[in-house]
């Protein structure tokens, strides 16, 4: 079973930026893509970006294309999320996670297998 562990959030000034990581405890190529999703007080959890393991290939929601860049690290068995230009609008708590089998819909929540347990954002105003 894989685990997967985010960490790099914390608090921001908005225009600020960070860096989120997701380490995977498996071997990366049995894993078709990892995504981040976020979730804000109240609302349901949403779809931020994804990336495939073996060819890279990326995919963002509109909000947040121009701004964050999500990237793998093979070797590392670590995905991560660069954030720039964040806005109070970004805090969220922010989860990785993955699925070992091509999905139809990488922005689903069902797609998904494995879940880490969150990183806190919070974008100050």
């Amino acid at each position: 079973q894989v685990q997967l562990v985010e960490s790099g959030g914390g608090l921001v000034q908005a225009g600020g930026s960070l860096r989120l990581s997701c380490a995977a405890s498996e071997r990366t190529y049995r894993n078709y893509v990892v995504g981040w999703f976020r979730q804000a007080p109240g609302k349901e959890r949403e779809f931020v970006a994804a990336v495939t393991w073996s060819v890279g290939s990326t995919f963002y929601r509109d909000s947040v294309k121009g701004r964050f860049t999500i990237s793998r690290d093979n070797a590392k068995d670590t995905v991560y999320l660069q954030m720039n230009s964040l806005a109070p609008e970004d805090t969220a708590v922010y989860s990785c996670a993955t699925v070992s089998k091509i999905v139809s819909d990488y922005k689903l929540v069902d797609s998904y297998d494995y879940w880490g347990q969150g990183t806190q954002v919070t974008v100050s105003s």
